[in-house]
């Protein structure tokens, strides 16, 4: 296997790694820890201990956005030199780019922050809209990364 082969494997096991993560973040990871007391047979946790566990979820998560970031301008740009890229491919990879950088560089940093300040800024009609805004992010995020993931495997197989 050549090098630029392996280039594009790891590419596309990295964005599949990803889209995985976020979607087990979202779908399962949140909906078990916000719901412990189902899982625990007690509340032991309060919904503010929930958060501050997600939180640190996401902070840990944050760092692997932060790389993903870089792995795909590098990767998206040195395919552009060569001409391998169309819309679908700049625009997913752009979105995905940005998404990851909103979630990880401004709505973990403020959510952490109001964590700092105690469980009853946490009540408050700022958090709850940033809470909102952030799932919102990590959804399209996901949508993103699946068209990217599936753009990127299309022009790998048709430019061959």
């Amino acid at each position: 296997m050549n090098k630029k082969a392996l280039i594009d494997v790891f590419y596309l096991l990295t964005l599949g790694m990803t889209t995985g993560a976020v979607l087990l973040l979202g779908a399962f990871v949140a909906a078990v820890v916000f719901h412990s007391e189902l899982y625990l047979s007690v509340p032991l946790l309060s919904r503010y201990e929930e958060g501050k566990m997600m939180g640190e979820i996401f902070r840990r998560f944050s760092y692997w956005g932060y790389f993903m970031t870089a792995v795909i301008a590098i990767y998206e740009v040195s395919r552009y030199k060569v001409m391998q890229i169309d819309k679908i491919a700049i625009l997913s990879a752009l979105g995905s780019i940005g998404t990851l950088l909103l979630f990880s560089a401004v709505y973990m940093p403020k959510i952490l922050e109001y964590q700092i300040q105690g469980e009853a800024v946490m009540m408050d009609n700022a958090f709850e809209a940033l809470h909102k805004a952030s799932e919102i992010d990590f959804k399209i995020l996901l949508v993103m990364l699946v068209i990217l993931f599936g753009r990127r495997a299309y022009l790998m197989a048709v430019k061959r």
